[in-house]
C-alpha cells in the first residue's frame, strides 16, 4: 500500500534542524553558488541577489525562505491510467528503484557485464509486476545507446514501454525535451491528454559539489515543469571527499545546495511543484570511495528526510543501496537497515532501493524481487499497531481462558488473519526438514525463479502498434520489436 506514514524516528532534535537550516541559509547568503546558468542568473538578480567580488551567487535570506514557502506542499507522480497515482507529501512513503547503473548481474551468477537496452526495458517490465515498488526511472543506463539524443529518447521510450507506473526521464540534454514530449504526446493520444494525466516527470542533478551549477543539468531542471510534473533534483555530495567529514557539516552543505537547485526552479517557473532530493552520500575514507550501505549512510539519509519534514516539502532520499557485489547477506542488511530507518524518518520517495548493487555501479534482477518483498516487511511496519478497543481483546481473551484455551480457531483470528499480518513468498518459515526435502534453496534461487517466471511471460502492451510504428518511423528507435514478446525467448 503506497503511501503509508513515517516520521516516528527522529536522528536530530528540533534544535539541531533550526541551526543546520540557519547555516545553510548562511552559506547560501555569503559563500553562495558558482556557475549560474544565464537564465538564473537574470531571474535572480532581478529578485534581489547579487554576484559576489568572487563571481558567485549569493541568495538574500529572505528570497530563500519565500521560495520555501511558495513552494507546494504536495506533489504528484500520476501513473498511465490512474491505477498507481501517488501523492507525496507529509510523512507518506513511497519507494523508487531509482539507479543508472553501468552494469547488470547476470540472472543467477556472480558475474557483471555492461548494461543494455534491453535490460532498461527488462527492469521496467520487472517493476510493472512488484507490488511494492511505486515508480520507475531510469534504474540502468543502456551504454551502448551512445548518441546523446538516442539515448534520451530510447531510455524514455523503453521504460514506458515496460510500465504503466509514473515513470522519472533522465536527458542529458535539455535540447531532447522536444522530441520526447512529442512521443509521449503520440503515446497519450494528444497533447491535451498527456498533460490532463502527466505520467512522466524529470529533473536532474543541478549542483555540482560543493556549491557550484552545473550547466546541462541546470538547463534541464529549468525546463523541467514542460512536462507537466513536478521537478525531481537530486543533490548527492559525499562526505569527506565533496563535502564535510562532519555529518552536521554534510547536512548543512547538502541543505544548501539542494535550497540552491529549489531556487533554480522557483525563481524560474515561480510556484512550480518540486521533489526535493536531498541525498547525502558517504565516502569511504580508507579509500575516497562512495560507500551506500553503511551506518552513517542510513543516519544522514534519515536525517535529511527529517530535515525536509521541517520545511514541509515533499522530499526524496537515497537509501536501500548496498555495497555489496553479490546478493548476499552484506546486501540484505545494508539495504534493510538503510531503508527501515528512512522509511521511519518519513521520507516522500525512498529511491535506490529495487536491485541496486556494488555501491550504485550495477543491477540485479534477483535482488529487485528480494528487495521488492522487504519493502512489504517496511510497509507494514508504517503501518504501526491499531489500538481500539476491539483490538485491545479483552473479550476474545475472556472468550479463549474460559474456553479452548488457544486462538487458532477463534473468530477473531480468521477474521485477521489476512489483514494483520503480511506473508512472504520468498522468505523462508519451513521447518528444517521441509527445507531438506525441497532442496534446501536459498532466497536468491527463489527470486530468481520469481524474476523468470514475470520476465518470460509480462510483455505489456502500454504503446498502442499503430503509435508504436509511427514512433519508429520519426524516431531513432532502437529496443528491437521482436525482443518485446514472448516469442523472442529471452528468458
Amino acid at each position: 500500500m503506497p503511501g503509508l506514514s513515517g516520521g516516528s524516528y527522529t536522528p536530530l532534535t528540533q534544535r539541531d534542524m533550526e541551526r543546520i537550516h540557519e547555516t545553510a541559509l548562511d552559506v547560501l547568503e555569503n559563500i553562495g553558488v558558482a556557475d549560474p546558468v544565464p537564465r538564473l542568473r537574470e531571474a535572480a538578480l532581478q529578485r534581489g541577489c547579487r554576484i559576489s567580488e568572487h563571481g558567485r551567487l549569493l541568495f538574500p535570506r529572505a528570497l530563500v525562505e519565500d521560495c520555501i514557502a511558495g513552494t507546494p506542499k504536495t506533489a504528484h507522480y500520476l501513473s498511465r491510467d490512474g491505477s498507481r497515482d501517488l501523492e507525496m507529501s507529509g510523512h507518506r512513503v513511497h519507494f523508487d528503484p531509482g539507479g543508472e547503473a553501468v552494469s547488470t548481474l547476470e540472472v543467477g551468477a556472480n558475474t557483471y557485464r555492461p548494461s543494455t537496452l534491453i535490460d532498461l526495458y527488462d527492469f521496467a517490465r520487472l517493476t510493472d509486476k512488484l507490488d511494492h515498488l511505486d515508480s520507475f526511472g531510469k534504474i540502468v543506463v543502456p551504454t551502448e545507446v551512445t548518441d546523446h539524443r538516442a539515448h534520451d529518447i530510447n531510455t524514455a521510450y523503453a521504460s514506458i514501454a515496460g510500465t504503466n507506473k509514473h515513470v522519472e526521464l533522465g536527458f542529458i540534454h535539455t535540447c531532447h525535451m522536444d522530441d520526447v514530449l512529442d512521443m509521449l504526446y503520440l503515446t497519450a493520444g494528444g497533447e491535451k491528454a498527456y498533460r490532463d494525466r502527466p505520467f512522466c516527470s524529470t529533473g536532474g542533478c543541478p549542483v555540482v559539489s560543493p556549491l557550484a551549477y552545473g550547466e546541462d543539468n541546470s538547463e534541464v531542471c529549468i525546463d523541467a515543469p514542460r512536462l507537466n510534473s513536478p521537478v525531481s533534483f537530486i543533490i548527492a555530495p559525499q562526505t569527506g571527499a565533496t563535502s564535510p567529514a562532519a555529518l552536521a557539516g554534510t547536512l548543512v552543505q547538502t541543505m544548501a545546495e539542494t535550497l540552491a537547485g529549489l531556487l533554480l526552479v522557483q525563481l524560474t517557473t515561480p510556484g512550480h511543484p518540486v521533489l526535493f532530493g536531498v541525498w547525502p552520500f558517504v565516502s569511504d575514507l580508507r579509500t575516497g570511495s562512495f560507500s551506500g550501505g553503511g551506518g552513517e549512510q542510513a543516519l544522514l539519509a534519515a536525517a535529511a528526510a527529517q530535515i525536509v519534514n521541517f520545511y514541509d516539502l515533499p522530499c526524496s532520499v537515497g537509501a536501500g543501496m548496498t555495497d555489496s557485489k553479490s546478493v548476499d547477506s552484506q546486501a540484505g542488511y545494508e539495504r534493510g537497515i538503510t531503508t527501515v530507518l528512512a522509511a521511519l524518518a518519513g521520507s516522500n520517495v525512498i529511491s535506490e532501493v529495487g536491485g541496486m548493487m556494488g555501491s550504485l555501479l550495477g543491477c540485479s534482477f534477483e535482488a529487485m524481487v528480494i528487495d521488492n518483498e522487504m519493502l512489504g516487511m517496511v510497509q507494514r511496519i508504517l503501518r504501526g499497531i491499531e489500538v481500539t478497543d476491539e483490538t485491545l481483546s479483552y473479550h476474545v481473551i475472556e472468550d479463549v481462558v474460559y474456553g479452548a484455551g488457544h486462538y487458532l480457531g477463534h473468530p477473531q483470528t480468521l477474521e485477521l488473519m489476512g489483514s494483520e499480518f503480511l506473508y512472504p513468498t520468498l522468505a523462508d518459515r519451513s521447518s528444517p526438514e521441509e527445507w531438506e526435502e525441497n532442496g534446501s534453496p536459498d532466497i536468491r534461487e527463489k527470486a530468481q525463479q520469481r524474476a523468470q517466471d514475470i520476465l518470460s511471460s509480462h510483455y505489456p502492451l502500454y504503446i498502442n502498434p499503430e503509435v508504436d510504428a509511427v514512433l519508429r518511423e520519426r524516431f531513432p528507435i532502437q529496443l528491437p520489436k521482436e525482443a518485446m514478446n514472448a516469442a523472442s525467448g529471452r528468458w
